[in-house]
Order: C-alpha cells, then structure tokens, then sequence
C-alpha cells in the first residue's frame, strides 16, 4: 500500500485540490480523502496517462533516413517512403527489434504515455518463415514493454497479400500469413498473463487482405477483443477500393461489418461526407496520427464534422517521427484551424474548453482502442496510471484549473514532465527512465548494426 499526497489531481474529469491517494498492491487506487496519512510521497499535478492509440516500434529506427529527395526522383510521398520502410524491415532480428522497441517504450512513457497499442506485422525469419516460436517478434515487444513498465496491447496483424488482387511483394514476405487459419495461429502463439499485457486482433487493410478474409477475422473472433486496421489512409487506396470492391473503404466496411467502439478506424483520413457521418453513428473509433500523416504527406481528417456527430477519435504516434502527445493534439487541432480558418473549433456552444474537449475525448477512445471499456479517470478503482506534472512549470504557474490543460496542450513542451507512474510504480521519474543507461547502451548497439 502506498499513499501520494497529489497537488492537484484530474479524476473522472474535474480537479481536485490537495489530496491524498492511496494505492493498493497492484497499483489500484483505494481511497481518495482529504486526510493526511502518517507518510506518504509528494506529487505535483497529476493526470491519467497518455493513451498511444497506433505504434510501429521497428519504425523508430529509421526516422530521419527518409527526409531527402532522392537524385533524379521528381517528387516524394507515401508509397516512396514506404521503399526506405521496407528497407528496415528486411534485416531487423528479435534482438534489435526488442532494443528498438524498449527505447521508445521508455521515450514515451518519459512523454506521459502510460499504455501503447503496437499494430505489429513484423513476424517472420529474414528469409519470410516463420520462427520456430510462431510468436517470437511479437512476443519481444512485450518483453519490451514489460522492461519499461507500461501497458501494452499487442495487434499481431493480417497481412495476406500486397494489394487488391496482387501477390505480396518479396519485400512483404516477412508479413505474411496466407490464410485466416495460419492469421488465428498466430494469434494464439501470443496470448500472455499479465495485467499490464491484452490482445487485439487487426487487419493491415482492405488491400492487404481480401474481403472474405477481412470478415473472418472480424467475426470469427473473441468479439471483447478491440479490432483495428489501416483504412483510407491515402487517396490511391480509396480509388482502388472504388475500382476493385465498387466501393470507399470505410463504406465498405459500414455495408459489411456491423461497427461499434470495438473497432478502431487508423487515419481514415479520405472519407466523404456521408461516410464521415456514417461512421460517428457507429460508434467506431478513428485514430488519427497527426505528425506521421504531416510528414507522410497523408492530409486531414475531417475532425469538425466527425465531433458534431459525435465521433470518438484517439490519437497515434504511429512512425515515432513525433512522442510527445501535447505536439500529436496541437497538430490535430491546428491542422483544423487553418484548414478552416477558425478558432477554438473544437468548440460547439459557449463554454467549452479547447483543451478538456481534447484531452477528454482521446482519453475516452484511447482506453476503447486498448480494449478498455470501463472508464478509467483516476477515480476509487481505477489503475494509478498517471502522468505527473511540474506545478512550476511556466505554462502552468497561476493558472486556474479550468485552464490547465489548455495550458499543458497547447503552449508546453516536454519539460513539463516531472514523470509517468504505471499500476502505481514509478517507471520514468525526474525525466529519466528508471532502467536509462541500460535501455540507452542495447539500443545504441542495435541501431549501430542496423545503420552500419
């Protein structure tokens, strides 16, 4: 048992002053009062945790390499920068993989992440066989994050093929499970007991798996299970999908799949109006990823639209060219302002706060894309999975707690952050994590080879 005396605390929406939490043996928070125990530890301003709602760990690696324009090449866009991917991909063993990973584990949870959904297809040997151990890439980022100290929910992925009717390329080899039968083995090979561990099942895409296949997958699975796939990410797609289905991709699935919050929609970010409409009725989630879809050139979500129709959406670092959450919820606002020309948009009557409306709604999808449907708000029985801040931080300083996280979103940067505690146990403190040097010097050697 263990009490923290927290400065301000945000539970179940509100603001608390001075309080005192009291935390059980498996981190769960006991009692909440205004009484102060005989000890305790001292925290500044505290949160829940920053839900990463879509990660590609392996990806970590290789940001920067992909920032050129190549000699001769007239342009740059996704499907370029999906050769420097596929580059990395080929030749990253379990090791390197496992080291990648437990460093930006621990980067995130140093940027107030407490739990990662990690959309994970690496899974076969160099040479696109699979590993003795059936589980064995997907069960190193476990290990990964189990180093760090934060949740995970791993998305063993479907990859079947490389596009609409065409045969996976040899650089996809390493993806492929060639039925729904070799896709549920796989998923099998990684169940885990561990309260800080749950599994998901995923879909690459609509391309990447065919469409009998896809409502395989998705029906004839544990339906507690959250659900995810990439989905309209990029223009091509969406004309492919035309051309090869007769349909839009996320129409498509509203025609075929009965959607609800156990699904999560990544990017989604070329729908039409009816589509957008459809699938905040739905009750689906769309993960947006902002500073990958900026850097990949990828366009906007239409987020205004989607939040009048009550659409849930979370948040994604998805290529890791960004960990800092506070820039993923900047970006997703701003990118709507300028598109719209408008302030505060996200906003629908007076009173509101840009910042609360942010915050609160990844948190609420966040949780659904990890599988969590209860909700979880620092409040008597939740996880104390939480992200602690520096009350003298000058953003903060003299700010009234209806203003603090619109302060903390919009005008902080990473020094804001004093730590990240996970099932009540400090996992990066004073803005180091608690294993540093160690993850720092297996992550170096690792990186040293991959580069070389």
């Amino acid at each position: 048992m263990k009490w923290w005396k927290v400065e301000k605390l945000y539970s179940d929406g509100k603001w608390l002053d001075t309080c005192f939490v009291n935390t059980d043996e498996r981190g769960i928070i006991a009692k909440i009062q205004n009484e102060e125990p005989d000890s305790f530890e001292s925290l500044g301003l505290v949160i829940p945790g920053f839900l990463n709602a879509h990660s590609h760990a392996f990806q970590y690696s290789m940001v920067g390499l992909s920032e050129h324009l190549p000699v001769g090449a007239k342009g740059d866009d996704f499907w370029s920068w999906r050769k420097v991917m596929y580059g990395l991909a080929g030749k990253i063993n379990p090791d390197q993989l496992q080291a990648v990973a437990t460093m930006l584990y621990s980067e995130m949870a140093r940027m107030g992440f407490t739990s990662v959904a990690e959309f994970h297809y690496l899974h076969h040997n160099l040479d696109g066989k699979p590993y003795d151990n059936l589980g064995e890439m997907g069960q190193r980022l476990y290990a990964a994050a189990k180093e760090v100290g934060i949740n995970i929910t791993l998305l063993p992925v479907f990859y079947q093929r490389g596009d609409f009717k065409q045969e996976a390329l040899p650089q996809q080899k390493r993806f492929i499970s060639r039925t729904t039968v070799d896709y549920l083995k796989l998923l099998a090979s990684l169940q885990v007991n561990d309260p800080l561990f749950s599994l998901g099942v995923c879909v690459h895409s609509l391309r990447a798996v065919s469409e009998g296949s896809v409502l395989e997958a998705f029906i004839d699975t544990d339906q507690n299970l959250p659900a995810h796939l990439h989905i309209a990410e990029q223009e091509k797609e969406v004309e492919s999908c035309l051309k090869y289905l007769g349909k839009r991709p996320v129409q498509w699935l509203l025609d075929n799949l009965e959607l609800s919050d156990r699904y999560n929609l990544v990017h989604a970010t070329h729908l039409d109006e009816g589509e957008n409409k459809q699938l905040a009725e739905s009750g689906a989630n769309v993960v947006i990823c902002p500073t990958t879809e900026g850097n990949l050139g990828d366009g906007l979500f239409n987020l205004v639209e989607y939040i009048k129709a009550k659409g849930n959406f979370a948040i994604g670092t998805d290529g890791h060219f960004n960990l800092n959450p506070l820039e993923e919820l900047r970006l997703l606002d701003y990118g709507q302002r300028l598109k719209l020309k408008k302030r505060n948009i996200m906003c629908l009557e007076g009173g509101q706060d840009s910042g609360e409306i942010l915050f609160n709604a990844t948190q609420k999808a966040g949780l659904l894309a990890m599988g969590i449907k209860d909700s979880r708000s620092l409040k008597v029985g939740d996880p104390f999975d939480v992200a602690v801040l520096n009350p003298e931080h000058p953003v903060l300083v003299g700010k009234a707690p209806k203003y603090l996280l619109s302060a903390l979103i919009y005008s902080s940067d990473s020094s804001v952050f004093a730590g990240t505690i996970v099932a009540g146990n400090w996992v990066v403190n004073n803005g180091k994590h608690i294993k540093n040097r160690e993850i720092a010097d297996a992550f170096k050697k690792a990186q040293l080879e991959l580069l070389k």
